[in-house]
């Protein structure tokens, strides 16, 4: 029976998948009751671990950095699907749900994984070490393109409300493709060596020491059920997400929380990613899935919605409020004093962890 137990466990992440896709398709477009909410929520969360540890499986047989990029886009396609459903279903009252999801990534990524990986990283070691030239980039990069997409729409005067006119769209999602295509181009051709993990020592570590590489035929296998995994993702996703908003709603909480709660959910198995790496030793590998899910989130989301906006209903609002440029200020400026000695210590990793901790109380109590 235990022998059982174990050999089940070690298949759930094949399992799951079709778990998920079977459970979609029996419920999709139908009113979902409260028990079945439970059991499609089961479901979906087990399809985003599943897709996590896909994704990881391949990420180990490409190595770093390539690893954290197909986790951090991996990631990112999920959350770019789940808010287009949305806004496809949602009209007007949606209308800032991509801002509003985009920026709870930036800060659950900048702050919230990236503080606890410095934290879990320094406990260990008493010093966390990285790689500041590669880090720096990331965040420099992170930094633009949150300026460009989410502060510059709320001084602009060509349309009224925090927005971009068509032509200002067009230029926001055709830079931050840019931007994103450079950073991965410099990640993983010209300056690989600035993202690998670095010893106390700031020796470069271009080798993965705790397991060999998976075959071929395993990676191709983790990226069809990976496919599968996200397909369930965001099918399950639109099935239950009347019931966030109507809870939301219920709880007298503003509408803005539903972003909130759809970053956290697809950037929940990343987190446990990078705490893993960190206690591994690996701070860079997490500052690399931290960041770099940050800047894929902007650098896809915005042309996704920009190109969905064309079919979907109502303005499309990107421009931040005052609060939330202030918190995103403190961000890049805490994140820049942070990145640029190349260690950091517990006290880093706390001020970061506190900048999350107020924009989570900031959303619920505006």
């Amino acid at each position: 029976m235990n022998h059982q137990l174990r050999l089940l466990a070690g298949r759930w992440p094949f399992l799951m998948p079709a778990l998920a896709a079977v459970v979609l398709a029996l419920t999709w477009g139908r009113s979902l009751s409260a028990g079945m909410v439970a059991l499609v929520s089961c479901c979906l969360a087990g399809a985003v671990l599943s897709a996590v540890h896909h994704a990881e499986v391949i990420a180990h047989r490409v190595g770093e950095p390539f690893g954290s990029l197909v986790l951090a886009v991996a990631v990112t396609i999920i959350e770019v699907a789940l808010i287009v459903t949305l806004m496809a279903d949602g009209g007007e009252k949606s209308s800032s749900l991509a801002r509003d999801t985009v920026f709870a990534a930036v800060m659950i990524t900048c702050n919230g994984i990236v503080g606890l990986s410095l934290l879990v990283g320094a406990l260990r070691r008493r010093v966390a070490v990285f790689n500041a030239e590669g880090t720096g980039a990331a965040f420099g990069t992170v930094a633009t393109l949150a300026g460009l997409s989410l502060v510059l729409p709320t001084f602009t005067t060509s349309t009224p409300g925090p927005q971009f006119s068509s032509a200002q769209l067009v230029f926001a999602a055709i830079a931050a493709l840019i931007l994103y295509g450079l950073f991965v181009a410099t990640q993983t051709v010209r300056h690989r060596d600035y993202f690998l993990p670095v010893t106390a020592e700031g020796v470069v570590i271009d080798a993965d020491d705790h397991a060999d590489p998976p075959s071929s035929k395993v990676a191709l296998t983790s990226l069809g059920l990976l496919a599968v995994a996200l397909l369930s993702v965001v099918g399950l996703a639109k099935g239950v997400s009347p019931t966030i908003e109507s809870g939301v709603a219920a709880a007298g909480l503003p509408a803005s929380v539903v972003g909130v709660v759809i970053a956290m959910l697809v950037l929940l198995p990343e987190t446990i990613a990078a705490v893993r790496a960190a206690r591994r030793d690996r701070v860079q590998t997490s500052l690399n899935l931290g960041l770099g899910s940050a800047m894929a989130s902007i650098g896809l989301t915005i042309p996704a919605v920009a190109m969905a906006s064309i079919w979907l209903e109502g303005p499309l609002m990107l421009g931040l409020g005052a609060t939330h440029m202030v918190l995103l200020a403190l961000t890049v400026v805490v994140g820049t004093l942070t990145v640029i000695p190349g260690r950091a210590t517990p006290l880093q990793g706390g001020v970061h962890l506190s900048l999350l901790a107020a924009y989570i109380v900031l959303a619920v109590s505006p």
